[in-house]
Formats: C-alpha cells, sequence, structure tokens
C-alpha cells in the first residue's frame, strides 16, 4: 500500500442499525450528516472522521471499536 492509499475501515453500522429498527435518514439525522453518507459507510466507500464515528457509537451507548475495525469483523460476532 503507498503512502497515500487508506486503509479500509470495516463496521457494524448496518447490523447495529437494523438491530434497533432504525433507518438510514433517521441516523443521519442524529449525526448531522446526508443518509447517503450513512450508506457509503455502511458500503464500506467512506471512511468516518474520528467525531463522526464517536458520534455513531454514542447513538447506539457502544464504543467504537464495536462499530468500527480496521479487519474484518468475523462472521456472527
Amino acid at each position: 500500500m503507498s503512502r497515500n492509499e487508506e486503509a479500509p475501515v470495516y463496521n457494524r453500522i448496518a447490523e447495529q442499525r437494523e438491530f434497533v429498527g432504525m433507518s438510514r435518514q433517521q441516523l443521519a439525522e442524529i449525526v448531522h450528516v446526508h443518509y447517503q453518507t450513512i450508506g457509503y459507510l455502511e458500503r464500506g466507500e467512506y471512511s468516518p472522521s474520528l467525531a463522526l464515528a464517536l458520534r455513531i457509537a454514542e447513538v447506539f451507548g457502544t464504543d467504537v471499536q464495536s462499530l468500527f475495525s480496521i479487519k474484518p469483523f468475523k462472521k456472527g460476532k
């Protein structure tokens, strides 16, 4: 990987959002981003800023490490 390439950031946003019955639009409004940003995050097309990652984790009442990782999450965990 070159210095300009960014390592992918994996996340569990969709799983958490669906678990609590929240839409992308609802989450976006709470964390003050466009709903498409949530979609980009969930698909791994965009890496969140630290501030956004913290806001999303706070919405779900969890720590950042439970939602975001630089290694793929194991299935079923």
